[in-house]
């Protein structure tokens, strides 16, 4: 594995074997979610419009409360004496100011297939796909810092990243639609989120082997919480997915 540095001054480094073995064990949950039928769809064009607008209207909760998961870890970094919480606490300073951005960018994307700025602010998705954020809030309030950013910025946005830079190559497909405008500003989320927040998932991972080397049984809790995280994802897009049907 390439030795990287991003603007933040992380090391990315090798992979030791249990951590390798902890990414690889979590790419079969990962891709149940970035090559979903749903997102597939939104990525050729044949996503019924109907689906497409559901998806976008019941994730906004996911988009719009990420930061809050975030603000709940790092309330968690504070034992600075301990490996890795230090970078862990600077990370999530600098990452949760990014994320401050999205919302207004998801906003703009969901107003290009014709929702509402009110129909977003009072939506209340059906339980299937909110217990991904039930999920989130409580590991992110009751877990460890690991658990924390396995689940959030490792599970979660791993598998956006993938998915997105699927669905931005082929959002054209939507082009022509009479109740869609796709243009810089409706694409500005996928676009962040196919590009530059690529890294993301890498300096988490980073993160987690620096705050559990040597302790097995805090791997396997922030492996657990990253697999979690991915199935409640794939249950939300499941239930979504049945009004293509």
């Amino acid at each position: 594995m390439t030795i990287l540095k991003n603007e933040f001054s992380l090391e990315i480094t090798p992979h030791s074997e249990w951590a390798q073995k902890f990414w690889d064990d979590l790419i079969p949950a990962k891709e149940r979610v970035s090559q979903h039928p749903l997102f597939l769809g939104m990525a050729n064009g044949t996503l019924k419009l109907e689906c497409f607008r559901a998806a976008l209207l019941n994730f906004y909760p996911l988009v719009a409360q990420f930061p809050s998961y975030m603000a709940l870890a790092l309330s968690k970094a504070i034992h600075f004496q301990e490996q890795g919480v230090v970078e862990s606490r600077d990370w999530l300073i600098q990452n949760i100011k990014v994320e401050e951005r999205h919302l207004a960018w998801y906003r703009d994307w969901a107003g290009g297939f014709g929702l509402s700025i009110d129909q977003l602010d009072t939506v209340t998705p059906p339980p299937a796909m909110n217990a991904v954020n039930h999920f989130l809030w409580s590991v992110n309030y009751r877990s460890s810092l690991a658990e924390c950013l396995a689940a959030t910025n490792l599970a979660i946005e791993w598998a956006t990243g993938d998915w997105s830079l699927h669905v931005y190559k082929g959002i054209r497909g939507y082009e022509n639609h009479p109740e869609v405008q796709i243009n810089k500003r409706s694409l500005a989320w996928l676009r962040a989120h196919a590009h530059y927040d690529d890294l993301h998932p890498y300096e988490a991972m980073e993160l987690i082997k620096r705050l559990c080397d040597g302790k097995p049984e805090l791997q396997l809790k922030a492996f657990n919480a990253a697999r979690e995280g991915l199935e409640y994802y794939a249950l939300a897009l499941d239930e979504c997915y049945k009004l293509q049907a």
